[in-house]
């Protein structure tokens, strides 16, 4: 039987947050002709968010690395040029350094309205923002199988992201405080695992009926087949502050998946390993990022990071050049010895403040790297 290769075109969703130029703190209540003007610009591209201090973007349909890039670039820089004129700016980060949740709202819509009803506190702590990556799996049931074997990368992909060390003017000592914010709300996490793509709708299809969603929209798992389209959108990572950053991650889960499917085509697979393991290497990731080890299930041990990640680009090599985004995978081995924002922002934080700076105006060299970082390279 012939195994029909999906089309692996792709699509990402940034989220930003948009900062004071003057404070470097959150504008918790932008003009409404910020988003207009975006979205006389862009179009559909470009939306209002959950809390009033973010804006959401998102690419069309690309059939390459090449397009996302083009496209990120016109996204990010037509926001922070809007933004500009109202003395405001993007910032690529997860989370704000020093911003309280307590002092947002959230957008004046229906749906953000029932959801910030449902939710109570968990909904208002929602002071986050992600990376959302779609790749086209066309065949259903190839998708629901190449995401339970891809749900192992997860926490690979979610170390070489994290940008959300800082929460309400801490340190938190994670390099991905936004998981345990975004933890708290029901039907986020690992996925479930199904056998067939049927499975997954009839789960779907009981909760809409016992009224507790109104569509798969509101499942909120780590990675998903996405309601609206064909595709299965990875949702873990924290938002890159480098745009470069940004399309290495799509790029190498684009690349992951079709590695999956070259091995389907050879009648091999990854092994499916319980979902406590993959837990675990995710609650490794949110803590340590890429600085420590995450666990080889394979071999039964813990593994420096750096060392996992060059077997996956060159268990990924050929994929990726078949996709034509080997370049942008290579820059993994960038973010290595570079290191992530989360990296990045405790570096500036802790040498602002060894130097006699006082916390907070440690916290704002923090927002102002931030700034500069999301629009670099544009």
């Amino acid at each position: 039987m012939t195994i029909p290769k999906p089309s692996f075109t792709m699509g990402i969703e940034e989220e930003y947050l948009l900062v004071d130029c003057t404070t470097r703190d959150l504008a918790s209540d932008p003009p409404p002709e910020l988003l207009a003007q975006c979205e006389d610009r862009l179009g559909g591209r470009v939306t209002a968010e959950f809390m009033r201090s973010q804006i959401e973007v998102g690419t069309r349909v690309c059939n390459s690395i090449g397009e996302a890039r083009g496209e990120l670039q016109e996204l990010r820089g037509t926001v922070a040029e809007v933004a500009g004129q109202f003395g405001l700016a993007p910032i690529a980060a997860s989370t704000h350094p020093f911003a309280h949740w307590s002092q947002q709202s959230h957008t004046d819509k229906e749906r953000y309205d029932d959801l910030a009803n449902a939710l109570q506190a968990t909904a208002r702590r929602l002071l986050i923002s992600g990376m959302h990556v779609h790749v086209a799996i066309e065949p259903e049931d190839m998708r629901i199988d190449l995401m339970n074997q891809a749900t192992y990368f997860l926490p690979h992909l979610l170390a070489l992201s994290t940008s959300s060390p800082f929460w309400g003017g801490e340190n938190t000592g994670l390099m991905s405080y936004r998981l345990t914010v975004l933890d708290a709300l029901p039907r986020t996490g690992v996925p479930e695992r199904f056998d067939s793509f049927g499975e997954y709708e009839r789960l779907v299809n009981r909760l809409v009926s016992a009224g507790v969603i109104e569509d798969g929209t509101k499942i909120w798992w780590d990675m998903r087949p996405s309601a609206r389209y064909p595709t299965l959108e990875m949702r873990i990572t924290d938002i890159c502050t480098a745009l470069e950053n940004t399309l290495t991650i799509a790029a190498l889960y684009q690349s992951l998946l079709g590695m999956l499917h070259r091995l389907r085509t050879s009648n091999q697979r990854w092994r499916v390993y319980p979902l406590i393991c993959v837990e675990e290497n995710r609650w490794r990731a949110q803590r340590y990022g890429i600085t420590d080890t995450l666990v080889d299930f394979g071999l039964g041990e813990q593994v420096p990071y750096g060392d996992l990640m060059a077997e996956i680009l060159d268990m990924v090599a050929m994929d990726a050049e078949a996709l034509g985004c080997a370049d942008e995978v290579r820059h993994a081995r960038d973010i290595l010895g570079r290191g992530t924002s989360a990296q990045s922002q405790i570096s500036i934080y802790t040498e602002a403040l060894a130097a006699g700076d006082a916390k907070q105006t440690a916290l704002i060299k923090v927002v102002d790297w931030l700034i500069a970082e999301t629009v670099r390279g544009l």
